[in-house]
Parts: structure tokens; sequence; C-alpha cells
């Protein structure tokens, strides 16, 4: 296992409302120096993305406006996780809010990063089963199109224009996968 470099200075060089830009200078076990940038979460405790399963085989997609593409987009639902909240508690939440049902079952598959390079984020992807119809009002700025989507047919889904969402196509594959058996906890979630 390599030696982690060292860091020797740490400074914030930017600061938003939702996040932060830090500026790290490292050095390596080799001696070698370097300066990077990374972007920070905003300190809050996380986020949730759920994989709602209708049925076996259907899944509950989610269709809203994504100001990063300046499109509307075909993910899974998602959400942050408020404070004092567990992330089953949240992912349960957030699918009341933007789908329109609860879930008896919840299950925890894996907390995955999209840009670890760069990026501190992290989301965890949460299994949610055997659903009823609840909805609790969300802080969306207009009403969600809830697309179900038959998991046999993911190939498919993946290659629409509309699907693009790096997070959604991982945590689908996972999701089937986990519904075939395939699957074993791979992590432990962070709060």
């Amino acid at each position: 296992m390599p030696v982690k470099p060292s860091i020797l200075k740490r400074a914030t060089v930017a600061r938003s409302r939702l996040f932060r830009a830090d500026e790290i200078h490292l050095r390596f076990s080799n001696g070698e120096e370097r300066t990077y940038e990374k972007l920070c979460s905003g300190g809050g405790p996380g986020a949730v993305l759920i994989v709602p399963l209708l049925d076996a085989d259907t899944v509950l997609l989610v269709r809203e406006y994504a100001v990063g593409l300046e499109d509307y987009h075909l993910a899974l639902p998602k959400g942050a996780i408020d404070p004092g909240e567990t992330l089953l508690d949240a992912a349960n939440r957030e699918l009341k809010e933007e789908v329109g049902y609860g879930a008896r079952n919840l299950k925890f598959l894996k907390r995955i990063h999209l840009s670890p390079s760069y990026m501190e984020h992290g989301i965890n992807i949460v299994i949610a089963w055997d659903l009823y119809p609840e909805r609790l009002q969300g802080d969306e700025p207009e009403p969600i199109e809830v697309v179900p989507y038959p998991l046999a047919d993911l190939m498919q889904l993946i290659a629409r224009a509309d699907v693009c969402e790096g997070r959604s196509i991982a945590a689908l594959f996972m999701a089937r996968e986990w519904l075939a058996g395939n699957l074993i906890d791979v992590s432990a979630p962070v709060n």
C-alpha cells in the first residue's frame, strides 16, 4: 500500500453557499511536491441517492431540471441528509418528497464518489422496496415527473440522451446486481 502524501499547507481559495474550494500543497513519499485544488462539500451530513423499486423489475426515475446541463434529465431521486437524520431516514423522506412513495424496506448499498481526483463529494446509494403511496412537501421549484422504467431494459435506458448522470447509472447497475444476488455488502455507510 502506498504511503499517503504529507499535507504541507491547506488554504480555502473560494467559497459559495454550497461549495468550498481548497488549495492543498502536498509532499509525496518520493519527495516530489505538488499543489492540488479540491472542491469540498458544504460541511453538511451528506447526501443519499435512492433506487426505488415499485416491484421486482420496475424502478422509479424522476425527470427534473439540471442547471449544470441547462436542461431536463432523467435520474434517480436524491437529496441532502438533514442534520440529526440517518441516511435511511433521509432516503425515505426524499423518496416521499420527490416520488410520492415511502418504503417499508431500505438498504444501504454503497457510498460512491463522482470524481475523487478533485472532488470531496460522495453520495450514499440506498435501495428501497415494498413501496406505499405517501407524499411529503419537498423543496423543488416545480413538480417532478415520475417515470417508471423496467430494470430489464437497463441498457436501453442508459443509451437515452436524457440519461446522463453517472451516479444514477452506477446505482442502477448496482441495484440490478443486488437483486440478482451478485452484490454483497462492500462498504459501511458514511453519514
